[in-house]
């Protein structure tokens, strides 16, 4: 299902959550609303699910507006942070939750379960209850119960918020191949810009109750529409009125008239990557990365006076 937002505003009171945001999720997409906290991000995802109704623009799910269409009858299906699990109810019983309501036949419900188990792979976890489960797996529950009424859009707000980092990128990658199995249109809202990136094959930055830019992760990256975006998406480094990436800054051991003198602070020997922090000579800091094998033969160490020479540094207008 397609998904056009046209110039939706939202307060609450005084305090504008959306001011004029638009945005097209194309059919059977993953799309990620990406932001610091206070952006807009789940204020829009609760507006395209119907549990908010804006005081402006409209909402369009493969053409036909749903803006004033009950959330229960958008096909939407949900998963939060807090899993809102039904402690008392076992893994069947919460997945199944759905389909009793809609009053499906028993033998529909536990096919219907059995299937959704063998997707989120938890066989065998059936007949256990919420608490013995990991954070890990509570979150495939809860994603299975969203999936279980086939819905055609499912709506993600910060689903592995709540988890530590080793799990969170087990589950990102988890999330990714689900999407290419069952093709439903995905939206999910995150604070985190790796994990967006990782994921995500439309990515949605926004600031401020308005959306800076949309794209692929590659564009955002590489083409970044404002300073905003290029500092969120990715670390970024500032000389003068220059932005750079860290990759994109040479380390030269000899001045060449243009390059600026620094100070190694520290080298960091990450794998195949290595982290060069410096002290430049007017007392700011900056990071560059570069490879193993460039840092051995230049023998990079604390103390060392370099010369940074930057390539590919960008210059933005004054932003509103």
């Amino acid at each position: 299902m397609s998904i056009s937002v046209v110039d939706v505003t939202k307060r609450f009171g005084d305090f504008t959550a959306l001011d004029g945001v638009s945005l097209e999720v194309p059919d059977g997409s993953l799309t990620a609303l990406l932001g610091p906290s206070g952006s807009g991000k789940s204020t829009l995802l609760r507006v395209i699910a119907g549990l908010e109704r804006p005081q402006g623009g409209r909402v369009v799910m493969n053409g036909r507006d749903v803006t004033d269409v009950p959330v229960q009858e958008r096909g939407v299906g949900f998963c939060f942070q807090h899993y809102a699990a039904f402690k008392h109810q076992t893994v069947h019983g919460n997945i199944a939750f759905g389909l009793k309501i809609r009053k499906r036949p028993k033998d529909e419900i536990d096919a219907r379960v059995a299937e959704l188990l063998a997707l989120v792979q938890l066989e065998g976890f059936a007949d256990r209850y919420p608490a013995q489960l990991s954070g890990g797996q509570r979150q495939r529950m809860a994603l299975a119960r969203a999936l279980a009424v086939e819905p055609e859009v499912l709506l993600l707000d910060e689903p592995f918020g709540a988890l530590d980092a080793t799990v969170r990128k087990q589950l990102r990658q988890w999330l990714r191949r689900l999407h290419d199995e069952v093709h439903v249109t995905t939206i999910f809202v995150t604070h985190d810009q790796e994990e967006a990136m990782d994921v995500a094959e439309q990515i949605v930055v926004m600031n401020h109750a308005r959306i800076e830019q949309a794209g692929t992760p590659r564009q955002l990256y590489d083409e970044p529409a404002n300073e905003f975006v290029m500092g969120f998406v990715g670390e970024v480094n500032r000389i003068g009125d220059q932005l750079v990436r860290p990759h994109d800054i040479e380390i030269l051991l000899e001045p060449d008239g243009r390059a600026q003198e620094g100070q190694i602070e520290r080298v960091a020997h990450l794998g195949f990557e290595v982290r060069v922090d410096l002290l430049l000579d007017d007392g700011r800091t900056l990071a560059v990365q570069t490879t193993s094998a460039d840092a051995e033969q230049r023998e990079l160490e604390a103390g060392q006076i370099v010369y940074l020479r930057p390539d590919r540094a960008r210059r933005f207008s004054a932003q509103r």
